[in-house]
């Protein structure tokens, strides 16, 4: 821009002449200097707005709405791949029904153990909590008052064995002379009264004896006859030997012994109270220095290795559900455990308050950390008089308020509205135009599937 056009000469010259003529050379050298200054800086701030313009423009097509759309137009060109999903295949039966059941948890067998003997209570050897096996010792009662029965029982046994032994063998020979000497002596006794009777008669007769004399020497006779008498007896019974009733009698009274001997030692034995099966310890009742009678409470067993469960059926239920019914159990003290059991018992009556008919489920192994009292709940399926269509959960999509589901016809999915029948579980039952038993429809790969989308089946 340093050159000027060819009117611009054209003023400067004709300025310049005019300038010349009225004015000295020098003022009119400024003035020309002044305008040519001027004319540039006007040039400068056309240039200055014309470059203004070009960049807006530029920067206008740039971000003017059509350049924006015409990207999306470029990628839509582009055909996404066909989706990889899972299929399944639907099937046709009778839909069952889900029936949550609520309950407790309960011990088949809860036994108290009680002393079967009296005394003091010398150690006792668990505690609440303690399992303990069938045989195991629980408590320990003084033995010294059993032992003193035992010796007691013993002695009698040996003097009614020895009674027995005499009657068996018979009287000793000895025992048959010392009687008939007994016999002899009171022979010569009854002899001699005699003798004196007859010599006092008949000093009386003569009257040289009171009549009281004769009275008394009659009564002597009548005395020492009757020792004769017995004395003939025993020699008798000796000689004899005793009879079939008589050792008879003698045995049982043996017996009799030997069963008091066995008691006192079963007495003593039964001081060391034990448990009568496997279990655990609820509660203890006794501690050392108690004294206890014969039936007194020791500690309070319930079984470990099996439980039961009580659940509650609804009034509508009831009559329905039969034993060998499957149930799956559920407790919220142990979340992670889920147990799979069939109903064992029906309680043929209803709670008089619940008008609930209860079911019992036993558990031959249940798991750690399931007490007596906890609550449990049992989920039970009955089968139902509508017809559908049975498939996994993960078949089905919901969307807004409407489940979905997407058959495969042709290597594309097509979107079928469905209603769900039954909840089952893991399993559906649905409903709705356009199903058919065998169909194929996606099993997973679905989420954000759309109607007519090109899918590819795995496997």
């Amino acid at each position: 821009m340093s050159e000027l056009e060819p009117s611009d000469r054209e003023l400067k010259a004709n300025l310049k002449q005019n300038v010349e003529q009225d004015t000295d050379a020098a003022v009119a050298e400024i003035i020309l200097e002044n305008s040519e200054k001027n004319h540039r800086k006007s040039w400068l701030a056309l240039l200055l707005l014309i470059s203004i313009g070009i960049n807006g423009i530029a920067v206008f097509r740039v971000f003017s709405p059509t350049q924006q759309a015409q990207k999306p137009a470029a990628a839509t060109t582009k055909v996404p791949p066909p989706r990889a999903v899972e299929v399944t295949t639907l099937t046709s039966g009778n839909v069952t029904n889900s029936v949550q059941l609520l309950g407790q948890v309960e011990s088949p067998q809860q036994a108290t153990i009680r002393a079967q003997t009296g005394g003091v209570i010398k150690n006792v050897l668990v505690q609440p909590g303690d399992k303990v096996r069938a045989g195991i010792a629980i408590a320990i009662i003084d033995d010294a008052d059993q032992k003193l029965a035992l010796s007691q029982a013993e002695a009698q046994l040996a003097q009614q064995r020895n009674n027995l032994a005499r009657l068996e063998v018979g009287t000793r020979p000895e025992i048959i002379a010392q009687r008939q000497a007994a016999v002899n002596s009171a022979q010569a006794r009854e002899r001699e009264a005699v003798d004196n009777l007859k010599r006092n008669t008949g000093l009386v007769k003569q009257g040289a004896l009171p009549e009281r004399l004769l009275v008394e020497a009659r009564a002597a006779v009548d005395d020492v006859k009757g020792e004769r008498l017995e004395a003939q007896a025993e020699l008798a019974e000796a000689q004899a030997g005793a009879t079939r009733e008589e050792i008879a009698a003698q045995g049982s009274n043996v017996e009799a012994a030997v069963a008091a001997v066995n008691q006192a030692k079963l007495q003593i034995e039964r001081t060391r109270i034990e448990a009568n099966s496997n279990g655990v310890v609820l509660q203890r009742q006794v501690s050392p220095g108690d004294y206890v009678q014969p039936g007194g409470e020791i500690a309070t067993f319930i079984a470990g290795e099996r439980l039961d469960i009580f659940l509650e059926l609804p009034e509508q239920l009831s009559g329905r559900v039969k034993p060998g019914t499957k149930v799956e159990l559920t407790a919220r003290a142990l979340p992670q455990w889920r147990g799979n059991a069939t109903i064992t018992g029906v309680v043929p009556t209803a709670e008089a308050a619940s008008r609930r008919q209860r079911v019992r489920v036993r558990l031959d192994n249940p798991p750690p950390g399931l007490l007596p009292g906890m609550a449990i709940s049992g989920n039970l399926q009955l089968p139902g008089n509508t017809q559908g269509f049975v498939v996994s959960r993960d078949a089905l999509t919901r969307k807004q308020n409407q489940w979905l589901v997407f058959a495969v016809e042709d290597g594309k999915a097509k979107q079928l509205e469905v209603e769900m029948v039954a909840d089952m579980g893991e399993k559906v039952a649905i409903s709705g135009a356009g199903l058919q038993n065998g169909q194929t429809v996606v099993l997973s790969g679905g989420d954000g599937l759309k109607d007519k989308a090109e899918v590819k089946v795995k496997g």
